[in-house]
């Protein structure tokens, strides 16, 4: 198991025409910090919260992705970047988690039909800038993704998660032919998590 192992292999990252995926640095601070305020809308739907705030800082970013790069380093969950194929531009964020990563540990889990939580392997959510999101990007991304976890990382079961409140980016998933297999209720939060696979 790749978590919680830091001797576990773990692939270092993704490559297509139109993106490539790496670990996420600190270095990464000032163009993550770009795509995360020009999509901070969307953010805030899939965060359930106000985050990023309207005076949000590179400053500020470039501590989060510390503890980002620290958590990935210690294979407790993994944070990539989406980047173009120069690597000048964010074009968003891949995070893989656990089902024991702490914010899913305080979640009420509703199995929606006969699968059981215990035995989902990764917990994948993903958002992509929003320019990006008016041509596609993202289901091309969430493509890209699902046939790197299965043959890259080994994972035959894995959910990817949206808020109920980011209806674009459910849309998306229930377009791919994924079906909802659980419902997370996450303390605070007034609606709940979707979980596809």
């Amino acid at each position: 198991m790749v978590f919680g192992d830091a001797a576990a292999a773990v692939p270092g990252g993704l490559a297509t025409d139109e993106f490539v995926l790496l670990p996420i640095t600190a270095d990464d601070a000032e163009r993550d910090y770009d795509a995360v305020m020009e999509t901070r809308e969307h953010l805030r739907l899939w965060e359930q919260s106000s985050w990023p705030a309207d005076d949000f800082t590179v400053a500020a970013n470039r501590d989060d992705l510390i503890g980002l790069e620290k958590r990935h380093a210690e294979h407790r969950a993994f944070t990539y970047t989406v980047v173009d194929p120069d690597g000048v531009e964010c074009l968003g964020c891949v995070y893989i988690f656990p089902i024991t990563a702490a914010f899913l540990a305080r979640s009420e889990v509703v199995a929606v039909g006969e699968d059981a939580w215990d035995e989902v392997e990764a917990f994948v959510n993903f958002w992509v800038r929003g320019s990006r999101m008016a041509t596609g990007m993202d289901a091309r991304l969430l493509a890209a993704l699902r046939t790197w976890l299965h043959d890259e990382w080994g994972f035959e079961r894995v959910v990817f998660d949206t808020s109920e409140t980011f209806t674009h980016q459910v849309a998306l998933l229930e377009q791919t032919g994924m079906t909802l297999k659980f419902r997370l209720r996450e303390p605070g939060k007034a609606a709940d998590r979707l979980s596809y696979g």
